[in-house]
């Protein structure tokens, strides 16, 4: 679902005007220290996943959904990697919006990528130092900011 429900509402009353809405995204590594990346179809970018919280909705709980529902893969999450606002995002139909986004580290269970739904065209595994040129600047700040340690580390037992 692109755009949540309470969002259209919410734009029904305020049009293009900028929202200032809670997000959630999520540096999604497998057992090699791949980073999963989706295809957005909407910027044409390669980003990290990434959702908007629905009303009441847990963080870590909103992003486990997010991956499933984006990538029909299934992961867990490790830990909170960053808590910052996104300059603001003009959509192709207009609608502008600034994100506080929460992101985590999450290990990927199970599952084959791929696009879950009509938000993405692609999704993909990473090395962290093969990024494609068209990574999303946001997402690179997350991958980054996420993976400062070697990533493979976060979940070694």
């Amino acid at each position: 679902m692109p755009i949540p429900d309470f969002i259209r509402e919410l734009r029904r009353h305020v049009g293009h005007d900028p929202l200032w809405l809670s997000g959630v995204s999520a540096v999604v590594v497998d057992d090699t220290g791949r980073v999963l990346l989706t295809h957005r179809a909407d910027t044409h970018e390669w980003a990290v996943v990434s959702g908007v919280l629905e009303p009441g909705e847990q963080p870590a709980r909103a992003i486990v959904r997010e991956i499933v529902e984006e990538t029909g893969t299934h992961a867990e999450v490790l830990r909170l990697t960053s808590v910052d606002v996104t300059p603001m995002i003009t959509y192709p139909n207009g609608d502008r919006t600034h994100y506080l986004d929460v992101c985590f580290l999450a290990r990927h269970l199970s599952g084959e990528p791929h696009p879950a739904d009509d938000e993405n065209t692609a999704v993909a595994w990473f090395a962290p130092d093969e990024l494609p040129a068209s990574l999303a600047a946001t997402s690179r700040l997350r991958i980054d900011k996420a993976l400062r340690d070697d990533p493979r580390a976060w979940y070694r037992t």
